[in-house]
């Protein structure tokens, strides 16, 4: 049995959890998130935690256990407490700002480029070279910086671009060394 799918989720307080047949709905204090789990996956909510149990042991329903269980556990976690990615634009001239509901980034390119924010993400600038996004689900906060990151990712000789605040660059020597 997997390991991580045989785990209950500890519902606390304050979170609704309704299932209906293979649909997941979570409420929490943030806001409300649906999953549809896949048939060979069922749910069950016992003693304020949640149980995930599959039909068989075949090789993809094995994989879909722990898959299905950790993203419960995600939008549990994402209703109550919400998710969050910080990013950092290095370079000169590299800016960003908020107009209305788009992220305006300023990346060395001939034009800005203009980010419309998905609806459930909220992006604060916090200075023009640090961006903050944040939502309770994290598939899409993940899929929403990565987007961000990709307009300009860093690169190995100066590390100018967008990269995650978390992010270590390496850094290449470059062509000091030619002759």
């Amino acid at each position: 049995m997997s390991r991580i799918g045989r785990l209950p989720i500890p519902v606390p307080d304050g979170v609704t959890i309704d299932i209906q047949g293979q649909t997941v709905t979570v409420q929490g204090p943030k806001g409300s998130l649906t999953l549809t789990a896949h048939p060979a996956i069922q749910l069950q909510v016992e003693d304020r935690s949640v149980l995930c149990r599959r039909s068989s042991d075949e090789k993809a329903h094995r994989a879909l256990h722990g898959l299905t269980r950790s993203l419960v556990r995600n939008m549990v976690d994402g209703v109550v407490k919400g998710f969050e990615r910080r990013l950092e634009l290095v370079g000169v001239g590299y800016r960003a700002s908020l107009l209305g509901p788009n992220l305006n980034l300023a990346l060395g390119f001939s034009h800005p480029i203009i980010y419309p924010v998905p609806k459930g993400i909220k992006v604060e600038v916090k200075d023009q070279t640090q961006v903050l996004v944040s939502g309770i689900d994290k598939q899409l906060v993940g899929a929403v910086a990565a987007k961000i990151r990709s307009f300009r990712p860093p690169e190995p000789y100066k590390g100018k671009g967008v990269k995650y605040a978390e992010e270590r660059i390496r850094r290449k020597a470059g062509k000091a060394g030619a002759k």
